[in-house]
């Protein structure tokens, strides 16, 4: 009997023992899911930030791929609770279990060595051979015998249910902690599968060429060479024809959905002279709510000795508008709205927002 109470002592002492660090360590892990939710959540917020600061094509990009780590952390989120509630807390309730199936066992004890002290009792009673005494503890030893039957019968039961509960929980918290880790790890995959799509779809030439226009126009890399013209019309003052091809299309693709024209005296200039002049060289500043101030790329000289001033023509200003920054771009470009120059003899052309006229590049 002894030998069966010592097996059940073991047995919970075994159980108590690594319940107790299964507890601790799913506690750590849950703990450590937390935290690692939070970084990810400050990841985000970065990547967030970052993105305001890049070219649209990468800006698009990273906020996409920042939404969808934020979607992992909301899963992760649900992760954590779900520990929790299904593996934490059903580890810690063990631990009252513990102590009350060994408190069980204490009390079992206690009643087994009742009866062996009733037997040694009677044993010496029987060395001193009073019959009456010998009686009594007769009596003390049967019923100490019973009371130790009835509680070892309900120990065995006791500990029977025990282990057989210990061994259901102990199946059904890891099952518990699998099919949480499997459900967050498939929705993260779905959605780390759907943030691998965005980046990799990623046109970063589309950027480089945004960034190369941008370093291009800021730079004011214009050929500003004086050029001898025969036909205003026909001439080139301030870019040659590819640059004004790649000034139509960096317009295009950097502003999809307009592109603000000045729209100036559609008049053309008699081609019968041609103004013998030399070409002011292109300034601009930008100064308050002025967009910016262009010199005139022809300057009006008089015909002759106290003759009057011939108007020359000024070619058409496209203002590209890149959120604080304006810039002022002359040049002959000629495209669907045809050939705009302008009349008179104003020493300085100032554009202005109001002047801007709505085109759809679409």
């Amino acid at each position: 009997c002894n030998g069966q109470v010592r097996i059940m002592e073991n047995t919970v002492a075994n159980a108590e023992k690594y319940f107790g660090q299964f507890c601790t360590l799913m506690a750590a892990y849950t703990r450590k899911t937390a935290k690692l939710r939070d970084k990810s959540d400050l990841l985000v917020k970065q990547l967030i930030d970052y993105a305001n600061t890049e070219n649209p094509e990468l800006r698009s990009t990273m906020k996409s791929f920042a939404e969808e780590l934020a979607k992992v952390q909301d899963y992760r989120q649900a992760e954590v609770e779900r520990l929790e509630t299904k593996v934490v807390e059903p580890l810690k309730r063990y631990g009252t279990q513990f102590k009350q199936t060994q408190a069980e066992i204490k009390r079992v004890n206690k009643v087994r060595n009742n009866e062996i002290k009733q037997l040694e009792k009677l044993e010496r009673l029987r060395q001193k051979s009073p019959s009456d005494r010998h009686t009594i503890a007769e009596s003390n030893v049967h019923k100490a015998s019973i009371d130790a039957s009835r509680t070892t019968q309900q120990l065995e039961e006791t500990i029977d249910e025990f282990q057989k509960q210990k061994l259901k929980d102990i199946q059904k918290i890891f099952l518990d902690f699998v099919t949480i880790e499997m459900v967050f790890h498939a929705k993260a995959l779905e959605v780390y599968s759907s943030a691998f799509q965005n980046l990799d779809s990623y046109d970063l030439e589309r950027d480089m060429e945004d960034f190369r226009a941008k370093i291009h126009i800021a730079s004011g890399n214009y050929d500003a060479r004086p050029v001898s013209a025969t036909n205003p019309s026909s001439t080139l003052p301030w870019s040659t024809s590819s640059q004004v091809r790649e000034t139509q299309q960096y317009c295009i693709s950097t502003f999809p959905t307009c592109i603000g024209l000045v729209s100036l005296d559609r008049g053309r200039q008699p081609r019968g002279r041609a103004p013998n002049t030399a070409r002011a060289p292109f300034r601009s500043s930008t100064q308050g709510n002025r967009p910016c101030s262009c010199s005139p790329l022809l300057a009006p000289t008089p015909t002759g000795a106290g003759g009057p001033q011939d108007p020359l023509p000024q070619r058409m200003a496209t203002t590209y508008v890149m959120g604080q920054s304006k810039t002022c771009l002359y040049a002959q470009l000629e495209f669907q709205l045809g050939l705009l120059s302008f009349t008179g003899t104003t020493p300085c052309l100032e554009v202005c927002t109001t002047q801007l006229v709505a085109e759809s590049c679409n």
